[in-house]
């Protein structure tokens, strides 16, 4: 244990940290925080919507969703050139960056316009769906706007405005850029939506199948464990999940069963974020009947936070780094997704089809919502589980903490 934990602070820790602090990678991480709250925005009408099935009465506010989180793709078309832009240092090119990268992804989703000047977009392919086609659009954008602005039209100390030197500098990538579109799409007429998604469609279908959804969840966990945040992943995972969502609700919509059990709504709102990613809720819990003054410190401070599945507290505060509590962590990393997928895979518990990324909403409350009464039976026997695998471990960590106590009383 003591050689892993030095070469994932060694060796694997950096590798990992200069991949998350790269430019492009960096700027999709922020791109896609900045906008979660659309994302929360039509969560929160999950729960309005709930009422509508009890109250006739109130109003449809489908559409307020529709042009929040169905718009997901679009804002990331913007952002994620403007971040490149940011980080590269080139403050004054971020805004014509960002509408740059907007103008291309409409170009790319291959509208149809008539005669009469209408134009009319598919609507799926502005939102979640087309979150993966915005990212590459946009980092495409950011990696050439960023090339072009090494040259420049002007010697330094023209005395023309530098507001004019900036536009006159900006026609070339802009024109380049736009080419490019025209190319694919009139020219070439490749759909660049379809090209994306078949090119996605074997990573899709591995993270939706029993050996990806354990893996990318004993991932996170795992990294969570050596001090790594799992939100480091999310420019990775966020597509997959949002993807995944977006196309159960759509399945329900038509009358058909979901399909796709690898959602952000069953790692965070569900079943495995038990007080957050990892279940540390039942440790907290445990803290409380410690012997050891300083454990139960821990988990009188650490209980409201893991109620609101926050658990960073709990997690640097005991887990990370700390074999004996990192083992039951990795357990549980494995053991519980197993036991999820099984569930919703036989169709025991119905498979998450409305979108609910509330993930602070307290346990049981968000599991109801998105599966209902047997959604709650199973997080019943999941957190029985989760108890059961954290008890031997904390009760030896325990033991060790108490026994250190009497000897600094001696």
């Amino acid at each position: 244990m003591d050689r892993l934990i030095n070469w994932m602070n060694v060796k694997f820790a950096p590798k990992l940290n200069k991949f998350t602090e790269n430019v492009y990678v960096s700027s999709i991480s922020e791109a896609i925080m900045v906008i979660l709250p659309m994302i929360l925005v039509g969560s929160l009408l999950t729960l309005f919507s709930i009422l509508n099935d009890f109250i006739s009465w109130l109003p449809d506010l489908s559409p307020i969703t529709t042009f929040s989180f169905g718009l997901f793709g679009l804002f990331i078309s913007f952002l994620t050139p403007y971040y490149i832009m940011d980080k590269k240092g080139y403050d004054k090119n971020k805004i014509i960056a960002g509408a740059t990268g907007l103008s291309l992804f409409l170009m790319l989703l291959r509208p149809s316009i008539t005669d009469e000047g209408h134009i009319t977009f598919i609507l799926e392919r502005l939102g979640p769906s087309g979150m993966m086609n915005a990212l590459i659009v946009g980092m495409f954008v950011g990696l050439v706007m960023g090339i072009f602005k090494r040259f420049s039209f002007f010697k330094k100390g023209s005395e023309l405005p530098e507001f004019i030197i900036e536009w006159i500098d900006s026609l070339i990538p802009i024109t380049f850029i736009l080419l490019v579109g025209w190319l694919f799409n009139y020219q070439l007429q490749i759909d660049m939506f379809d090209v994306i998604l078949g090119a996605l469609e074997p990573l899709t279908l591995i993270s939706q199948s029993f050996a990806g959804f354990v893996l990318i969840n004993f991932i996170l966990v795992f990294l969570y464990s050596f001090g790594m945040s799992p939100w480091v992943l999310m420019p990775i995972l966020m597509p997959i999940w949002l993807q995944a969502i977006n196309e159960n609700s759509s399945l329900v919509g038509q009358g058909l069963d979901p399909v796709n059990i690898n959602t952000f709504e069953t790692f965070f709102s569900g079943w495995l974020g038990v007080g957050g990613l990892g279940a540390t809720l039942p440790l907290v819990i445990l803290l409380f009947f410690a012997k050891s003054t300083r454990l139960k410190a821990v988990g009188k401070t650490t209980l409201v936070p893991s109620l609101f599945n926050i658990n960073e507290p709990i997690v640097y505060g005991a887990v990370a780094f700390n074999p004996i509590l990192m083992i039951p962590f990795w357990i549980n990393g494995l053991v519980s997704p197993i036991i999820v997928y099984i569930a919703l895979n036989t169709g025991l518990v119905p498979i998450p089809s409305i979108l609910f990324q509330l993930w602070y909403t307290p346990l049981g409350i968000s599991t109801y919502i998105i599966a209902g009464i047997t959604g709650l039976i199973l997080l019943a026997i999941v957190l029985v589980i989760m108890f059961l695998i954290w008890f031997p471990f904390f009760k030896v960590y325990d033991k060790q903490e108490w026994e250190k106590e009497k000897k600094e009383r001696r």
